[in-house]
Parts: structure tokens; C-alpha cells; sequence
């Protein structure tokens, strides 16, 4: 059996990765145009939208509902950004 190493899976999975849709279809459309990536642009912006859909809902959200006392659990990367001062 193949196994993922830990990386891979943490990319598969739904809770750190909701974009995994949109990454599937960019690596299917790359496939199939023979990675020419001028052919798969829009793939390619769905899924920036979506990581930034994501990445803006979990910075605006997360720091009330940690004020608040419920859990939030969110990516190291993600994490690091809440919990740095802002610079003004």
C-alpha cells in the first residue's frame, strides 16, 4: 500500500484545505492540456479565490471567537498571522 507522508495528507484534508476541490480540478485541467498552464487560468483563479475566501474568513473570525473562549482551530501558517501585532 501507498502511504502519504504527513505533508500530503494535511493537504488533503478538508479542515486545513477547503479548497481541495479547486486544487483537484487546476491538477486535472494541467493533465489534461499537458501542463500548459496558459490553458488552465480560470482553475488556477478559482482556487486563489477560494484560498483567499478562506484565508480572510479564518483572520476576520478567529480572533472574536478566541476572545470569546471557543477552540479555533487554524492552520500553523494561519495562526502565526492572527497572533502577530498589527503594524501601523
Amino acid at each position: 500500500m501507498i502511504q502519504m507522508d504527513q505533508n500530503a495528507r494535511k493537504v488533503r484534508n478538508q479542515d486545513i484545505n477547503p479548497c481541495i476541490e479547486e486544487s483537484d480540478d487546476s491538477q486535472k485541467c494541467l493533465n489534461a492540456y499537458n501542463y500548459d498552464k496558459s490553458m488552465c487560468s480560470t482553475y488556477f483563479q478559482r482556487y486563489k479565490n477560494c484560498r483567499k475566501y478562506w484565508f480572510v474568513s479564518v483572520l476576520s473570525w478567529a480572533p472574536a471567537l478566541q476572545k470569546a473562549g471557543v477552540s479555533v482551530q487554524t492552520p500553523p501558517l494561519l495562526q502565526a498571522v492572527i497572533s502577530r501585532p498589527l503594524v501601523t
